[in-house]
């Protein structure tokens, strides 16, 4: 499994990387850290019915710049500028997961007229104290598997340094994404969203993992009483938080037919 073209689009002076592959209507996604890092079979369900662009966020795996970043603006600027530069047109789908969904949903918010439509995968943004997020930067090594996904060995898996790949050089790039991912969720996960959420109006997907250990099946209802465009949301059972690693061919199949 790999892509069929790997080039780099240049944030802010910064090299960062976009995952080509596959033909028919252009699909654009922000992967989470850990599919960021690596190609899978999520990525191949995608690309065997739309041209999908898997684009990495500064920071996460292949791309440089997060170190760079530290505020939500300017995640939403990097992250708009990476699409556009990636051949985002406006109308095309974008699709994000976990931190990466909360910088896609912001876009939205930000240039509604940009985003045709609109996929949520386990969405950060929001935050409720009465029912708060799992703060996954205080989680020991051993206990993400558990956390992220319902089936632990496709986390470790796709978590695992890939052949002929040097296991400190992997295991950098594994705590850059990390670190990343953390610019944008400090403190608890809330960018803040709740005050611009109205401000979505792309027809909206929300797909969440039913046993998500991170953010609660809940905030579906949350983002979707937040929006002002029409919004559906899908439980995928037998899915964590990252259903699209637990579940890569039923994740792939609804964001699809939503798309097309």
């Amino acid at each position: 499994m790999s892509p069929s073209r790997t080039h780099t689009v240049e944030i802010a002076g910064r090299p960062c990387r976009v995952w080509e592959k596959g033909s028919g209507p252009s699909l654009f996604y922000f992967p989470s850290t850990a599919l960021s890092l690596k190609w899978s079979s999520f990525h191949d369900a995608l690309a065997a019915r739309a041209r999908l662009f898997a684009c990495s966020l500064p920071g996460f795996g292949g791309s440089e710049g997060g170190d760079a970043i530290d505020d939500q603006l300017g995640w939403c600027l990097a992250g708009r500028d990476m699409l556009l530069a990636a051949g985002f047109k406006p109308g095309d789908t974008l699709v994000g997961s976990s931190a990466a969904a909360a910088v896609a949903v912001d876009i939205a918010a930000l240039w509604p007229d940009l985003i045709g439509k609109l996929v949520l995968i386990g969405p950060f943004g929001l935050y409720d104290m009465a029912e708060p997020t799992r703060d996954i930067f205080a989680l020991q090594t051993k206990e993400a598997p558990g956390v992220f996904c319902e089936n632990p060995g496709a986390y470790s898996e796709q978590m695992a340094a890939p052949a002929g790949e040097e296991a400190i050089l992997w295991s950098i790039g594994v705590n850059r994404a990390h670190e990343a991912a953390a610019r944008i969720l400090w403190p608890f996960g809330d960018t803040r969203l709740s005050r611009r959420l109205h401000r979505v109006t792309a027809p909206t997907l929300l797909l969440w993992g039913e046993a998500d250990k991170v953010v609660p099946p809940s905030y579906a209802t949350r983002f979707a009483d937040g929006m002002s465009g029409k919004v559906s949301t899908m439980t995928i059972a037998r899915g964590g938080h990252l259903v699209e690693l637990d579940r890569p061919q039923e994740t792939a199949a609804a964001i699809l037919a939503f798309a097309q």
